[in-house]
């Protein structure tokens, strides 16, 4: 069975997921992108998020959990 494409790239930098036609990330300015990652973590409240702390993330959205370049 074959493994669907997922519908997002990773920001390098902070790990973000976006859509693939987008070109810059809005979360922290980069340009570098991977399509290879691993796991999602979706973000709702980043101040009282314990997962978010954990994972140094700062602002909510859907968030890449491993990745490679």
């Amino acid at each position: 069975m074959r493994r669907r494409r997922p519908p997002f790239k990773a920001c390098i930098k902070c790990k973000l997921l976006v859509p693939f036609n987008v070109e810059e990330c809005p979360n922290c300015g980069s340009r570098e992108f991977s399509e290879e990652w691993e796991g999602m973590v979706i973000i709702l409240d980043a101040e009282r998020s314990q997962v978010a702390k954990r994972l140094g993330i700062g602002k909510p959205g859907r968030y890449a959990i491993k990745l490679r370049r």
